[in-house]
C-alpha cells in the first residue's frame, strides 16, 4: 500500500484526516492561487485541488497525494482569507442574516493520474452584532479562513444552519475523500490499525 501525503499546510484538514483513521505526511504544494479570468468558483476550487495534489505527486510518484480547496462564495463572489482586519468584519458583515456557499474539492493523485470531487454545502448565519464581529476578529481566528470565519471554532456560534457536508465547511469532505480513495483502489479501512494480536 502506497504513503499517504496531505499537500496542505491546514492543522483542520489534518485533524480531519486523522479523525477518519489516515497515518500521513504532510508536505505543502505552492502554487499559483490566483482565480483565472471568467472562472467558475466550482471550477476554481477543483482546479486548485488538483494542481496541489499534481504538484506533489510529480516528486513522489509512487505516493497517494490529497489535495484540497475551499472558498465561500457569496453573492457569487469568491471570499478568500482576509487580508486585514477591515476586510474581515465587511465579509462578517455581509454573511450576516443571510446563507452562502462553502465550496470544497478535493482531489487524490497518484503519478500522472488525478481524482476529484466538489462538495457545495450551504451555509446559514444569523444577524450579528456589530460588537461581536468586532470581538470575533480580535480573537484572530478569522484571520487564516476563507469568508473569515471557521465553523468548528469561535465562529460556530454565528451558524444557524447548514444543508451539505460539515466537514466540507471545516476543509475537507470525508465522505467524497473515502470515496475516492476507495475509487483508487485504497480504501479508508486500510489504512486503520489492526487490534488483532499476531499470531507468530
Amino acid at each position: 500500500m502506497p504513503d499517504l501525503i496531505l499537500a496542505s499546510a491546514s492543522p483542520r484538514r489534518a485533524e480531519l484526516l486523522q479523525q477518519i483513521g489516515l497515518s500521513f505526511q504532510v508536505q505543502p504544494a505552492d502554487i499559483d492561487e490566483t482565480p483565472a479570468s471568467l472562472e467558475t468558483p466550482e471550477h476554481y476550487v477543483e482546479r486548485l485541488a488538483r494542481e496541489k495534489a499534481l504538484c506533489i505527486a510529480r516528486e513522489h510518484p509512487e505516493k497517494l497525494v490529497l489535495g484540497s480547496d475551499t472558498s465561500v462564495i457569496h453573492n457569487e463572489e469568491i471570499l478568500g482569507k482576509p487580508e486585514s482586519t477591515e476586510q474581515a468584519v465587511g465579509m462578517l458583515q455581509a454573511l450576516s442574516g443571510s446563507t452562502h456557499q462553502v465550496l470544497t474539492a478535493v482531489a487524490l493523485a497518484k503519478g500522472s493520474e488525478c481524482w476529484s470531487r466538489v462538495v457545495v454545502t450551504d451555509v446559514t448565519f444569523r444577524e450579528l452584532e456589530a460588537a461581536e464581529i468586532r470581538a470575533y476578529v480580535a480573537s484572530g481566528e478569522p484571520m487564516d479562513k476563507a469568508g473569515s470565519y471557521g465553523i468548528q471554532g469561535l465562529g460556530g456560534i454565528f451558524v444557524s444552519s447548514i444543508k451539505g457536508s460539515y466537514s466540507a465547511v471545516v476543509g475537507l469532505p470525508l465522505q467524497e475523500t473515502s470515496a475516492l480513495l476507495a475509487q483508487a483502489g485504497h480504501p479508508v479501512t486500510q489504512f486503520w490499525p489492526s487490534t488483532k494480536e499476531s499470531k507468530r
